[in-house]
């Protein structure tokens, strides 16, 4: 844990201009004691015994430089070596003068005593003890274990987070950034337009922390959208990634470690019987959407208003108001027909889906078992069951897309959380261990569809990368050790139930919730239970909310509608210290 000694207020600054002046002063009085003639006087009338007396002294000292042409020592006789030597000699004198005292070493030695008598004479006259050099920790309800009030204790966390934040170097990129590439970012959310100012731009990771260009560090609860669920640049990982490096960035061929990802997967997920590997989990979903086309010999599908899939133009489909509908594209550049076999309906509401079902011959019923890209909204279990229940009673085929859950809400994903079996599944993120992946998988005679073993074409030239399958292994190793997702579980609801708490302190209307290591919290009485109850949040007290994280060191999800993430790198610290932050944020939104 960082421990910050600043500047708290404006006495405490006085105070610290006050030591400075002191300082200043003895400096001046030292150097002008150093040139003045009353302390050489005082010197030369003091006793002749005690003053430093001039000497004369005499020698002789050897004579290093020879002559080109000298004889060798081993040709001359005893007599010879003689005269060489005394030749080589040359007499020397040393006269010394009476030394003279430094006093500016004098005023030097006197400036710390100077400053500490002023400052102790200015401090006693506030009559303060301020706990400036305690060690920040977290805030314990009402007091802290100084006596000091919580919400004063809190301030000098906020203080000490803040002091020397900038982001010039950040803005630099950036501006430059937007003369380059459309927006200045490769991902839209990247850009920070839901939240207002402009991005930072990273320079590094490491376990729970990540470092701007500026030099500012963060507790980061984005984890690259996900797949850091182990912390940043896990060690472990590293390691494995080196060892696969030297043999190669990618091979276009088939690959050993391959199998030994796709087994691992297929025992920790209840629906995968078989998988494919490809390098995102847009081109998961879109593989999948082919497949159950290709396996039902149906066109229609049915996907839940808020459920984010990629950016495929048959997901990008806005639903109507309120009910389901026939989707319309949501992009410019995504022709009707793209989308005229996507159906909409609404989350938690099965009657919204048994209607589309009753009435069209469909594919497939897709969606995210817990919503992340609207925010943090989970499912409840009846409305999975009936899910389940519906698309098999229809002929569909139930796919989740646990692109996000997969891994983290639980080893097996939301269907092992929640016990209910999809019939597909698509994957990435965690299986990748921070490198680009994804991955679909599913009954066997439904995955022999694909090709080469079925008609359904799929291909991708890095699919099945070594350094992101070597990568994978390893996160899921480190996953299945005893705890892990305990952790998860314990550091979350904590956290998101402290910012709630801060929330509700402050006189906001919050809700929010997690599951293992995701959460979310919405600006709103809630509950939210689909995304038009998202969009009842106060998206500009967010806005301001999460700026006012990022200037004190916490790195959240620059949008409303965006779950966050813990890893196992998270400390109890690191929750306690982001807790003490969000509830003097809350109070100044």
């Amino acid at each position: 844990m960082a421990y910050h000694y600043v500047p708290i207020d404006a006495s405490d600054r006085r105070l610290a201009a006050a030591a400075l002046l002191a300082v200043s002063a003895g400096a001046c009085v030292g150097v002008a004691l150093s040139h003045t003639t009353t302390a050489s006087a005082l010197y030369a009338s003091a006793p002749a015994a005690v003053q430093t007396q001039p000497a004369v002294a005499q020698g002789v000292a050897p004579a290093y430089a020879m002559r080109a042409q000298a004889p060798r020592a081993a040709d001359m006789t005893p007599e010879g070596l003689v005269a060489v030597e005394s030749d080589r000699s040359v007499p020397f004198t040393v006269e010394t003068t009476a030394a003279q005292p430094s006093f500016t070493l004098w005023g030097l030695l006197a400036l710390p005593v100077i400053g500490a008598i002023v400052s102790l004479f200015y401090r006693l006259g506030n009559h303060r003890t301020l706990p400036e050099m305690q060690k920040l920790g977290p805030v314990p309800t009402g007091q802290n274990p100084l006596g000091i009030p919580a919400d004063y204790y809190t301030r000098l966390t906020m203080a000490a987070v803040t002091a020397e934040y900038t982001n010039v170097k950040s803005n630099a990129i950036f501006e430059e950034a937007k003369t380059i590439m459309p927006g200045g970012v490769s991902s839209p959310v990247r850009a920070f337009k839901s939240v207002g100012g402009n991005p930072i731009v990273f320079d590094r990771v490491k376990g729970a922390y990540c470092w701007d260009v500026d030099g500012n560090q963060y507790i980061d609860y984005v984890g690259t959208w996900g797949p850091a669920i182990c912390g940043h640049a896990n060690d472990e990982v590293l390691d494995v990634l080196r060892e696969t490096l030297v043999k190669g960035t990618s091979f276009g061929a088939p690959c050993a470690l391959e199998n030994v990802l796709a087994k691992k997967v297929i025992e920790a997920v209840p629906s995968v019987e078989m998988v494919r590997f490809t390098n995102s989990g847009t081109e998961a979903c879109m593989g999948m959407l082919r497949m159950v086309r290709a396996y039902t010999g149906r066109e229609k599908v049915i996907k839940f208003e808020g459920c984010y899939h990629g950016h495929a133009d048959g997901f990008l489909v806005q639903a109507g108001s309120g009910v389901a509908t026939l989707g319309l594209p949501d992009s410019p550049g995504v022709p009707a027909g793209a989308t005229a076999g996507t159906l909409v309906a609404q989350y938690n509401d099965l009657a919204s889906v048994e209607e589309l079902l009753k009435n069209h011959e469909v594919a497939a019923v897709i969606l995210e078992p817990v919503v992340g890209n609207s925010g943090f909204i989970p499912p409840t279990k009846e409305f999975l069951v009936g899910l389940r229940e519906l698309s098999t009673k229809y002929g569909a085929l139930l796919v989740f897309d646990e692109v996000m859950t997969g891994f983290r809400i639980a080893y097996g994903g939301a269907q092992e959380y929640f016990g209910v079996t999809p019939d597909v599944t698509t994957m990435g993120k965690v299986i990748g261990g921070g490198l680009p992946v994804g991955a679909y998988g599913g009954r066997k005679d439904i995955m022999e569809v694909v090709a080469p073993a079925g008609p359904m074409y799929q291909a991708g030239t890095l699919s099945g990368n070594p350094l992101a399958m070597a990568a994978g292994i390893k996160t899921l190793e480190i996953l299945q050790r005893p705890g892990s997702y305990e952790h998860l579980e314990k550091i979350t609801k904590k956290l998101i139930n402290g910012i709630l708490d801060a929330g509700r302190e402050a006189g906001h209307e919050v809700c929010g919730g997690s599951i293992s290591g995701m959460y979310g919290f919405f600006f709103c009485k809630g509950p939210v239970n689909r995304y038009a109850d998202a969009t009842k949040s106060d998206t500009a007290k967010f806005a301001k909310w999460h700026r006012m994280m990022l200037e004190r060191g916490v790195y959240l999800a620059p949008s409303q509608y965006e779950a966050g993430f813990t890893s196992l790198a998270h400390t109890e610290e690191d929750i306690d210290r982001t807790i003490a932050i969000a509830r003097e944020v809350m109070k100044l939104i």
